[in-house]
């Protein structure tokens, strides 16, 4: 399938980020120096999703001799936190499973939310081990982006006036929390900035000239990592300068499954990819083809192979330097064939949730195919960011401490150096050796669950890029469905008719933002899902 890639392409949820991955593919960059440089656009044009202080999991295919890694960077809570520093302090968990409402939401927004900044330091070993450009090349549009400004896009605008959800500190908050996010993000009278308004960052714009010209050190050991340190200290931070300094991104290799001939390739744990692989173990036991597309006994089967995903991943899913995670079990053909046969009988699977409302959504993506066939597929994400913009530096930081179990004894539960459970799954699916998806989503906890659907509308209903991730989707991350509003009504009173409740979203697109590349005999065919402001573009 050599033609595959006679063209190159970029997909991204941001058409700065989009436009820039085309413009470095141009310029004589391969896949990974593309996916960086978007990278840091991504940081600059949706500032709440991503940037440089989150974390995330990068999927490498080279096609010259087919080596295939993930560069992963999911970040790890600081050597001061403590398994049980906020155990009297819960009020509930999230039902879709992402994090714990604690009082004061410390875990949630603030300083104290903050867990090693992960991202740039990948960026930075990606480069290394697989980039063609020259360092600073990559960093040229980005800077611009914060320079010259930016204008507020409707995904965006909409993302920053979300209201609260399950208790979490409203995306408006968090925007406002600091004098320097304040100033960047929000009007005169403190609300968010409205589509159309202009954002210009020069704070943003001399730090990535200074990662320029100095490379990723100068934020982890140098002159930027200075003013972290002292920041986070004055406001009693748990994050120090000596978790920057020991920061370093993981190369591991994929988690692997077959699905009706394919070969679906995924991350590891603390990632989402296990959950994937496991659900599509589960489902490759039906003939989902046969039940149609989104009838009642589709989402029916679907759903429960998710709670049951659900359900191991809250067990046993956790930082592997930290829990034994029992990856061949739970992706061995035998478990799959037994829960099959559980959902065959109509048993209904139950997710234990210590309280109860609607899903959350974060994160963003990237997947680029280049010329000479390498492919890569980037999750990156600030979680739920914490607020906190350091004066003078001018980019937000992650809020991952909010998804730890407070609860000691769990396969979430802090520990220091431990990085937490994230649901993002960049994935590479293969047919006879040769890569025939490059897909990936933002969405938190709902990550796995847009992928796979989007995955088995091209795998098993032979849908289009752009099809696959614009049909509507469904999610069970607890023991009720969610559902977006074009399923239709006839299906979900079947479900309820069944005993299921139903959660039904008055959006007609969601359950994470699906972003991918089909590779097909007459070349590369681009998906970038329609709730966001995204795009797909080739050269």
């Amino acid at each position: 399938m050599a033609e595959n890639f006679t063209r190159a392409m970029v997909v991204a949820p941001q058409p700065e980020a989009t436009e820039c991955g085309i413009e470095v593919l141009r310029a004589g960059g391969n896949a990974v120096d593309a996916a960086i440089a978007a990278a840091f656009v991504q940081g600059v044009v949706d500032p709440l999703m991503c940037g440089i202080a989150g974390f995330g999991s990068m999927a490498v295919w080279r096609a010259t001799d087919g080596a295939h890694e993930y560069v992963d960077f999911h970040a790890p809570a600081p050597a001061a936190s403590t398994p049980d520093m906020w155990e009297d302090l819960i009020e509930g968990e999230a039902r879709d499973g992402f994090g714990f409402t604690l009082r004061g939401h410390v875990n949630d927004l603030g300083y104290r939310s903050i867990c090693v900044p992960a991202s740039l330091r990948a960026y930075a070993a990606a480069h290394e081990r697989h980039g063609r450009l020259p360092w600073a090349d990559l960093l040229t549009h980005a800077i611009r982006w914060a320079r010259d400004g930016w204008v507020v896009r409707p995904h965006v605008h909409g993302w920053w006036s979300q209201p609260s959800e399950m208790g979490r500190v409203a995306n408006y908050e968090r925007i406002a929390y600091s004098d320097a996010g304040r100033a960047l993000y929000c009007r005169d009278d403190g609300s968010p900035k409205q589509v159309g308004d202009w954002v210009v960052n020069p704070d943003l714009a001399e730090t990535l000239r200074t990662i320029a010209s100095e490379g990723a050190d100068s934020f982890y050991t140098g002159s930027i990592a200075s003013v972290i340190a002292a920041d986070m200290k004055a406001n009693d931070a748990l994050l120090s300068a000596e978790d920057l300094a020991a920061y370093r991104a993981k190369i591991r290799k994929p988690v692997e499954t077959d699905y009706r001939g394919y070969r679906v390739t995924t991350n590891q744990p603390p990632g989402g990819g296990v959950m994937l692989a496991e659900m599509l173990n589960i489902l490759e036991n039906f003939d989902l083809a046969a039940m149609g597309h989104n009838s009642a006994e589709y989402l029916r089967v679907v759903c429960e192979a998710m709670k049951q995903a659900t359900i191991d991943k809250d067990a046993h899913v956790g930082d592997p330097d930290f829990v034994a995670v029992p990856v061949e079990m739970l992706l061995s053909k035998s478990y799959a064939a037994e829960v099959a046969g559980r959902i065959r009988r109509g048993e209904k699977a139950d997710v234990p949730r210590f309280s109860a409302d609607g899903p959350s959504k974060d994160t963003t993506q990237i997947c680029v195919t280049d010329r000479e066939g390498n492919c890569v597929s980037m999750t990156h994400s600030l979680g739920m960011p914490s607020g906190v913009v350091t004066p003078g530096l001018g980019f937000m930081y992650n809020g991952c401490m909010g998804v730890f179990d407070p609860r000691p004894g769990h396969a979430g539960s802090i520990a220091p150096g431990k990085a937490r459970f994230s649901s993002v799954c960049p994935s590479i699916i293969f047919r006879d050796g040769a890569p025939v998806l490059v897909i990936g989503a933002p969405g938190a906890t709902q990550i796995a669950m847009g992928v796979l659907q989007a995955t088995l509308n091209v795998l098993d209903f032979g849908a289009s890029m752009s099809d696959a991730v614009s049909w509507p989707r469904f999610s069970a991350t607890s023991n009720l469905i969610d559902v977006t509003n074009r399923i239709p009504w006839s299906v979900t009173r079947a479900l309820e008719e069944q005993g299921y409740g139903v959660v039904r979203s008055p959006q007609s697109y969601g359950i994470a933002w699906v972003h991918g590349i089909r590779l097909t005999e007459t070349g590369p065919e681009g998906g970038a899902d329609p709730a966001t402001d995204g795009m797909a573009l080739s050269c």
